[in-house]
Protein backbone atom coordinates (compact mmCIF):
# COMPACT_ATOMS: atom_id res chain seq x y z
CA UNK A 1 0.00 0.00 0.00
CA UNK A 2 2.58 2.26 0.65
CA UNK A 3 4.06 2.20 -2.88
CA UNK A 4 0.32 4.07 -3.62
CA UNK A 5 1.25 7.17 -1.33
CA UNK A 6 1.50 10.30 -3.39
CA UNK A 7 2.99 13.37 -3.10
CA UNK A 8 -0.14 15.09 -3.53
CA UNK A 9 -1.26 13.35 -0.06
CA UNK A 10 2.64 14.57 1.62
CA UNK A 11 1.61 18.11 0.69
CA UNK A 12 -2.42 17.76 1.86
CA UNK A 13 -0.49 16.17 4.86
CA UNK A 14 2.01 19.01 5.71
CA UNK A 15 -0.67 21.83 4.77
CA UNK A 16 -2.82 20.18 7.35
CA UNK A 17 -0.15 20.12 10.18
CA UNK A 18 1.24 23.95 9.11
CA UNK A 19 -2.16 25.08 9.25
CA UNK A 20 -3.71 23.74 12.39
CA UNK A 21 -6.71 22.36 11.25
CA UNK A 22 -8.15 20.46 7.23
CA UNK A 23 -10.85 23.60 7.32
CA UNK A 24 -7.41 25.50 6.94
CA UNK A 25 -5.65 23.56 4.74
CA UNK A 26 -8.24 23.07 2.60
CA UNK A 27 -8.71 26.82 2.30
CA UNK A 28 -4.62 27.12 1.12
CA UNK A 29 -5.42 24.19 -1.47
CA UNK A 30 -8.25 25.43 -2.87
CA UNK A 31 -9.83 22.28 -1.81
CA UNK A 32 -12.91 21.00 0.30
CA UNK A 33 -12.62 20.44 3.84
CA UNK A 34 -14.28 16.88 3.33
CA UNK A 35 -11.73 16.19 0.47
CA UNK A 36 -8.60 16.98 3.12
CA UNK A 37 -10.05 14.66 5.54
CA UNK A 38 -10.80 11.55 3.01
CA UNK A 39 -7.15 12.35 1.40
CA UNK A 40 -5.53 12.23 5.22
CA UNK A 41 -7.71 9.21 6.26
CA UNK A 42 -6.21 7.40 3.10
CA UNK A 43 -2.70 8.45 3.91
CA UNK A 44 -3.20 6.49 7.08
CA UNK A 45 -4.69 3.75 6.13
CA UNK A 46 -1.82 3.31 3.66
CA UNK A 47 0.41 3.98 6.16
CA UNK A 48 -1.02 1.78 8.63
CA UNK A 49 -0.61 5.05 11.15
CA UNK A 50 -3.04 7.56 13.00
CA UNK A 51 -1.19 10.48 11.79
CA UNK A 52 -3.77 13.05 13.67
CA UNK A 53 -5.43 12.82 17.39
CA UNK A 54 -9.25 13.83 16.14
CA UNK A 55 -10.45 13.99 19.72
CA UNK A 56 -10.73 17.90 20.55
CA UNK A 57 -11.60 20.79 18.40
CA UNK A 58 -8.49 20.86 16.21
CA UNK A 59 -6.74 18.18 15.06
CA UNK A 60 -2.95 17.18 16.64
CA UNK A 61 -0.33 15.07 15.35
CA UNK A 62 0.44 12.05 17.27
CA UNK A 63 4.00 10.85 18.01
CA UNK A 64 3.86 9.09 14.85
CA UNK A 65 2.56 11.99 12.80
CA UNK A 66 5.67 13.82 14.18
CA UNK A 67 7.74 11.61 12.60
CA UNK A 68 6.48 10.84 9.52
CA UNK A 69 5.97 14.98 9.06
CA UNK A 70 9.49 15.15 8.90
CA UNK A 71 10.00 12.27 5.69
CA UNK A 72 7.21 13.73 4.28
CA UNK A 73 9.36 17.17 3.93
CA UNK A 74 12.32 15.50 3.37
CA UNK A 75 10.45 14.08 0.39
CA UNK A 76 8.48 16.95 -0.98
CA UNK A 77 11.74 18.88 -0.52
CA UNK A 78 13.95 16.54 -2.84
CA UNK A 79 10.97 16.38 -4.88
CA UNK A 80 10.91 20.03 -5.66
CA UNK A 81 14.45 20.12 -5.64
CA UNK A 82 15.10 17.98 -8.68
CA UNK A 83 12.05 19.62 -10.37
CA UNK A 84 13.53 23.14 -10.12
CA UNK A 85 16.87 21.40 -10.70
CA UNK A 86 15.75 19.74 -14.52
CA UNK A 87 14.02 23.24 -15.13
CA UNK A 88 17.61 25.11 -14.96
CA UNK A 89 19.34 21.80 -16.93
CA UNK A 90 16.73 22.58 -19.80
CA UNK A 91 17.62 26.24 -19.91
CA UNK A 92 21.69 25.25 -20.27
CA UNK A 93 21.88 25.90 -16.76
CA UNK A 94 24.84 23.15 -15.31
CA UNK A 95 23.82 20.79 -12.85
CA UNK A 96 26.62 21.35 -10.80
CA UNK A 97 29.74 24.10 -11.22
CA UNK A 98 33.27 22.84 -10.24
CA UNK A 99 35.32 25.48 -9.67
CA UNK A 100 39.43 25.35 -8.86
CA UNK A 101 41.18 28.33 -7.41
CA UNK A 102 44.84 29.21 -7.00
CA UNK A 103 45.96 29.09 -3.51
CA UNK A 104 47.17 32.53 -3.60
CA UNK A 105 44.20 33.96 -4.49
CA UNK A 106 41.94 36.29 -2.06
CA UNK A 107 39.40 33.63 -0.25
CA UNK A 108 37.08 36.41 0.71
CA UNK A 109 36.61 37.56 -2.82
CA UNK A 110 35.71 33.77 -3.42
CA UNK A 111 33.45 34.03 -0.31
CA UNK A 112 31.85 37.01 -1.26
CA UNK A 113 30.76 35.80 -4.30
CA UNK A 114 29.95 32.35 -3.26
CA UNK A 115 27.11 34.24 -0.81
CA UNK A 116 25.39 35.41 -4.17
CA UNK A 117 25.88 32.52 -6.32
CA UNK A 118 23.93 30.62 -3.37
CA UNK A 119 20.58 33.23 -3.33
CA UNK A 120 20.95 33.30 -7.66
CA UNK A 121 21.63 29.19 -8.03
CA UNK A 122 19.73 27.62 -5.00
CA UNK A 123 19.79 24.06 -6.93
CA UNK A 124 23.05 24.55 -8.52
CA UNK A 125 25.82 22.79 -5.89
CA UNK A 126 29.09 24.14 -6.12
CA UNK A 127 32.06 22.48 -6.05
CA UNK A 128 35.61 24.22 -4.77
CA UNK A 129 39.10 22.75 -5.50
CA UNK A 130 42.00 24.75 -4.03
CA UNK A 131 45.43 23.90 -5.85
CA UNK A 132 48.88 25.68 -6.63
CA UNK A 133 50.30 26.29 -9.67
CA UNK A 134 49.58 23.76 -12.88
CA UNK A 135 47.41 22.02 -10.18
CA UNK A 136 44.55 24.37 -11.16
CA UNK A 137 45.00 23.28 -14.48
CA UNK A 138 44.86 19.25 -14.23
CA UNK A 139 41.15 19.49 -12.80
CA UNK A 140 39.93 21.04 -16.06
CA UNK A 141 42.11 18.80 -18.24
CA UNK A 142 40.80 16.07 -16.74
CA UNK A 143 37.08 17.25 -16.72
CA UNK A 144 36.72 17.26 -13.06
CA UNK A 145 35.98 21.12 -12.86
CA UNK A 146 34.04 23.90 -15.27
CA UNK A 147 36.23 27.14 -14.44
CA UNK A 148 40.06 27.60 -13.26
CA UNK A 149 41.57 30.57 -11.32
CA UNK A 150 45.02 30.61 -11.58
CA UNK A 151 47.97 32.28 -11.11
CA UNK A 152 50.98 32.87 -14.32
CA UNK A 153 52.27 29.70 -15.58
CA UNK A 154 54.33 29.81 -18.22
CA UNK A 155 52.52 28.12 -21.42
CA UNK A 156 49.20 27.80 -20.91
CA UNK A 157 47.37 24.98 -22.00
CA UNK A 158 46.42 25.26 -25.71
CA UNK A 159 42.97 23.36 -25.01
CA UNK A 160 41.97 26.66 -22.64
CA UNK A 161 40.87 30.16 -23.20
CA UNK A 162 41.53 32.55 -20.45
CA UNK A 163 40.02 36.40 -19.31
CA UNK A 164 41.87 38.36 -17.21
CA UNK A 165 40.50 38.74 -13.95
CA UNK A 166 42.96 41.23 -11.88
CA UNK A 167 46.32 41.52 -10.01
CA UNK A 168 47.33 40.62 -6.39
CA UNK A 169 49.88 41.75 -4.62
CA UNK A 170 52.97 39.03 -4.03
CA UNK A 171 56.47 40.34 -2.04
CA UNK A 172 59.14 38.28 0.00
CA UNK A 173 58.82 38.23 2.82
CA UNK A 174 61.09 36.85 5.85
CA UNK A 175 60.65 36.36 9.66
CA UNK A 176 61.90 39.28 11.87
CA UNK A 177 64.64 37.91 13.43
CA UNK A 178 65.99 35.85 10.01
CA UNK A 179 69.27 37.37 9.32
CA UNK A 180 68.18 38.70 5.59
CA UNK A 181 65.67 41.08 7.60
CA UNK A 182 68.34 42.97 9.45
CA UNK A 183 69.93 44.12 6.22
CA UNK A 184 69.78 47.57 6.00
CA UNK A 185 69.73 48.85 2.33
CA UNK A 186 68.53 46.65 -0.62
CA UNK A 187 69.61 42.81 -0.01
CA UNK A 188 71.90 41.78 -3.20
CA UNK A 189 71.20 38.22 -4.73
CA UNK A 190 74.10 36.86 -4.16
CA UNK A 191 73.17 37.22 -0.54
CA UNK A 192 69.55 35.73 -1.14
CA UNK A 193 71.38 32.67 -2.31
CA UNK A 194 72.85 31.63 1.04
CA UNK A 195 70.10 31.18 2.70
CA UNK A 196 67.00 28.92 2.34
CA UNK A 197 64.14 29.77 0.10
CA UNK A 198 60.87 28.75 0.57
CA UNK A 199 59.18 27.47 -2.32
CA UNK A 200 55.73 26.50 -3.01
CA UNK A 201 55.74 23.22 -5.33
CA UNK A 202 53.74 22.04 -8.01
CA UNK A 203 51.58 18.63 -7.02
CA UNK A 204 51.41 18.00 -11.22
CA UNK A 205 53.78 17.69 -14.05
CA UNK A 206 52.59 20.91 -15.82
CA UNK A 207 55.28 23.39 -14.52
CA UNK A 208 58.37 20.61 -14.37
CA UNK A 209 61.70 22.66 -15.42
CA UNK A 210 59.95 26.27 -15.04
CA UNK A 211 60.06 27.80 -12.42
CA UNK A 212 59.49 31.59 -11.22
CA UNK A 213 60.80 33.34 -8.74
CA UNK A 214 63.16 30.88 -7.33
CA UNK A 215 66.44 32.91 -6.52
CA UNK A 216 68.44 30.89 -4.19
CA UNK A 217 69.99 27.18 -4.63
CA UNK A 218 69.39 26.60 -1.33
CA UNK A 219 65.28 25.23 -1.09
CA UNK A 220 62.69 23.71 0.71
CA UNK A 221 59.51 22.74 -0.93
CA UNK A 222 56.29 22.86 0.42
CA UNK A 223 52.85 21.93 -1.18
CA UNK A 224 50.83 23.93 1.31
CA UNK A 225 50.60 27.47 1.03
CA UNK A 226 49.60 27.89 4.46
CA UNK A 227 52.75 25.35 6.26
CA UNK A 228 54.75 28.14 4.09
CA UNK A 229 53.60 30.87 5.92
CA UNK A 230 54.06 29.05 9.23
CA UNK A 231 57.76 27.47 8.14
CA UNK A 232 58.16 31.65 7.37
CA UNK A 233 56.96 32.88 10.87
CA UNK A 234 59.66 29.94 11.95
CA UNK A 235 62.22 31.70 10.73
CA UNK A 236 62.52 28.20 8.92
CA UNK A 237 63.35 30.36 5.59
CA UNK A 238 62.35 33.45 3.17
CA UNK A 239 59.84 33.63 0.29
CA UNK A 240 57.23 35.28 -1.62
CA UNK A 241 53.67 35.96 -0.43
CA UNK A 242 50.43 36.89 -1.47
CA UNK A 243 50.20 40.14 0.48
CA UNK A 244 46.76 39.62 1.84
CA UNK A 245 48.46 36.57 3.16
CA UNK A 246 50.40 38.26 5.19
CA UNK A 247 48.92 41.51 6.12
CA UNK A 248 48.66 41.35 9.30
CA UNK A 249 52.00 39.79 10.01
CA UNK A 250 53.53 42.82 8.54
CA UNK A 251 51.41 44.99 10.29
CA UNK A 252 52.44 43.14 13.49
CA UNK A 253 56.02 43.14 12.72
CA UNK A 254 56.24 39.26 12.64
CA UNK A 255 56.93 39.21 9.58
CA UNK A 256 59.04 41.96 7.36
CA UNK A 257 59.45 42.60 3.95
CA UNK A 258 62.84 42.08 2.23
CA UNK A 259 64.08 44.79 -0.10
CA UNK A 260 65.86 42.79 -2.79
CA UNK A 261 67.73 43.76 -6.14
CA UNK A 262 65.86 44.60 -8.71
CA UNK A 263 62.37 43.74 -7.21
CA UNK A 264 60.45 46.91 -6.70
CA UNK A 265 59.70 47.93 -2.94
CA UNK A 266 55.87 47.31 -2.19
CA UNK A 267 55.83 43.58 -3.86
CA UNK A 268 55.04 43.40 -7.55
CA UNK A 269 52.09 42.64 -9.21
CA UNK A 270 50.81 38.76 -9.85
CA UNK A 271 48.51 38.53 -12.85
CA UNK A 272 45.52 36.00 -12.03
CA UNK A 273 43.39 35.07 -14.89
CA UNK A 274 39.81 32.94 -15.29
CA UNK A 275 40.64 29.66 -17.22
CA UNK A 276 38.24 27.14 -18.96
CA UNK A 277 38.57 24.81 -21.59
CA UNK A 278 37.80 26.18 -25.41
CA UNK A 279 35.65 23.80 -26.11
CA UNK A 280 33.32 24.08 -23.46
CA UNK A 281 32.87 27.37 -22.69
CA UNK A 282 31.10 29.04 -19.42
CA UNK A 283 27.38 28.10 -19.16
CA UNK A 284 25.02 30.50 -16.98
CA UNK A 285 26.15 29.65 -13.73
CA UNK A 286 30.62 29.66 -14.97
CA UNK A 287 29.45 33.40 -16.30
CA UNK A 288 28.11 34.65 -14.08
CA UNK A 289 30.29 33.66 -11.24
CA UNK A 290 32.86 34.44 -14.04
CA UNK A 291 31.71 38.47 -13.80
CA UNK A 292 30.79 38.83 -10.34
CA UNK A 293 34.62 37.95 -9.53
CA UNK A 294 35.39 40.38 -11.98
CA UNK A 295 33.70 43.31 -10.08
CA UNK A 296 34.06 41.90 -6.85
CA UNK A 297 36.14 44.38 -4.86
CA UNK A 298 38.55 42.29 -2.83
CA UNK A 299 42.84 42.42 -2.10
CA UNK A 300 43.59 43.63 -5.50
CA UNK A 301 46.74 46.10 -5.74
CA UNK A 302 45.59 48.71 -3.35
CA UNK A 303 48.69 50.95 -3.01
Amino acid sequence: MLDGVSLDQLRTFIAASDEGSFSAAARLLHRSQSAVSEMIATLEAQMGVVLFDRTGRYPQLTIAGRVLLADARGVVGNVDFMKARARGMSLGLEPELSVVVDVFFPMDRITAVATGFRERFPHTPLRLYVEALGGVFQPLLDGRANVGIAGPLPGLPSSMSSEALGDIRFMMVASHDHPLARIDGVIPREELARHVQLVLTDRTELSAGRERGVLSPLTWRLADLYAKHHFLLGGLGWGGMPFHTVRADLESGRLVELRIEDISPGGADMPMTVVYPTSEPPGPASRWLIDKLKLCPGEITDR
